[in-house]
């Protein structure tokens, strides 16, 4: 039986997702979002912005190591800007 190694950035990112999962729910408990059309095509609340910026931000990380020697912490650092844009504008 195999178990998964636990590293520190592993950790982290678990963490920090639902660290960010539990903010988003507090937030929408304290004040309910409203859906509305911004710059993706398809009207959205907060919680699908934050949804679409994480799987973008999957496929960043993928695309980045199958194309990409750089350090994986610049894919993080677009991977970050754009979950910030999408979250306020998309």
């Amino acid at each position: 039986m195999g178990w998964m190694a636990w590293t520190m950035p592993t950790a982290i990112f678990f963490v920090v997702i639902g660290l960010m999962l539990l903010g988003m729910t507090i937030w929408q408990v304290v004040s309910p979002s409203l859906p509305r059309k911004g710059f993706l095509p398809i009207v959205t609340t907060r919680g699908d912005r934050l949804f679409i910026g994480l799987l973008l931000a999957a496929y960043i990380h993928l695309v980045w190591l199958m194309l990409l020697t750089a350090p994986l912490w610049w894919a993080l650092g677009i991977a970050v800007v754009l979950l910030v844009i999408i979250m306020r504008w998309g």
